[in-house]
């Protein structure tokens, strides 16, 4: 199984990899919109040379910074083999549990000298809240953008393709990291599951990547001819755009990453996938003519939206037509709680 992985990998296009010591180098290289790596960006951090050292010493530095209170960690058995995925009856293989830090790091030290190992995982922890000093100490230069600072510490873990509306710099801090992506667009052959139902927040790709069924998932072969792929190691950076898809191992037996989000809209127009959800629910099982009648005022007033739209409006009375201002949310997001909740 693991040769037959090893094989599919082997056959992905590599994501460029650009030359960024700059913020106007990396600006370049958002501007593309298309994922590059950054090799050495974060190899000068403070936390990337303790977990140089041994990961008892990054360990030993994370907790002198923590700001003592409970972390939500995720756990699974070590017959899972760091898949967080689902069981045969679709329930998710993980659990989680408050925990202070000191003792997931324990946890982390004991699974390290198993093999296979249980799942150990602080999955997207904000450096700000729950550490004192972390994220000045390890930043980058991103200009004006405010992103949300954040670390993902654990034992060996696979997680399953999927996306975030967000735009993500991700940097390697300790051990390994592979990311498979793909673009926006293949979301049809990468057979995504359930959206209510999830792992980590995210709808994640229903395909095993280290033992694909092509007989069941069949069109993943097409995904697989846009697939790119990386190996990490610490101080390296990645780029993944927002909406791309990405498939992420931690190889070795105790990893480190931080990462930092943003959006370059304003966070007043909320999340897409909000607007998608709300549309299965009122839309999708209508009869067929009037599912046809609003994909044709969703074109009209959302995807192809211009400026005939409002032209025979005066402007003082557009409403929710005009601009989408922070006051004008306020007042779309009070109607729609006040509407869903009768």
């Amino acid at each position: 199984m693991l040769d037959q992985a090893a094989g599919i990998f082997a056959e992905m296009e590599p994501i460029a990899e650009r030359d960024a010591g700059d913020l106007s180098a990396l600006e370049a290289g958002f501007a593309t919109r298309k994922p590059f790596i950054v090799r050495g960006l974060a190899a000068d951090w403070p936390l990337t040379r303790a977990a140089q050292t041994s990961s008892s010493a990054a360990r030993a530095y994370l907790s002198e910074r923590q700001t003592q209170r409970p972390f939500v960690v995720t756990l699974g058995p070590a017959s899972m083999a760091g898949h967080i995925f689902y069981d045969e009856n679709m329930a998710v293989n993980i659990t989680t549990e408050r925990l202070p830090l000191d003792a997931c790091l324990e946890r982390m030290a004991r699974a390290e000298a198993e093999t296979p190992s249980p799942t150990v995982y602080l999955s997207s922890t904000d450096m700000h809240t729950y550490f004192r000093g972390l994220a000045d100490d390890h930043s980058l230069d991103l200009g004006d953008r405010d992103p949300l600072a954040s670390i993902w510490i654990g034992t060996r873990t696979r997680v399953s393709a999927h996306n975030d509306f967000p735009d993500n710099m991700a940097c390697v801090v300790g051990g390994r990291r592979r990311f498979v992506l793909f673009p926006p667009d293949q979301f049809r052959n990468l057979y995504i599951g359930p959206i209510d139902n999830t792992p980590a927040g995210r709808p994640i790709s229903l395909v095993d990547f280290h033992r694909p069924d092509f007989d069941r998932f069949s069109k993943f072969r097409e995904a697989l001819e846009t697939a790119q792929v990386a190996e990490l190691g610490p101080g390296d950076a990645i780029f993944i755009p927002s909406m791309w898809w990405h498939h992420v191992e931690a190889l070795d037996a105790f990893n480190i990453l931080v990462n930092f989000w943003w959006r370059d809209t304003p966070a007043h127009l909320g999340l897409p996938q909000d607007a998608l959800n709300l549309a299965m629910m009122s839309i999708r099982d209508l009869p067929d003519a009037d599912r046809q009648l609003w994909r044709d005022l969703f074109d009209h007033y959302v995807f192809e939206a211009d400026e005939t739209v409002t032209a025979h409006i005066p402007e003082q009375g557009r409403g929710i037509l005009g601009p989408m201002t922070r006051e004008m949310a306020g007042r779309i997001r009070a109607y729609l709680l006040r509407i869903l909740n009768q």
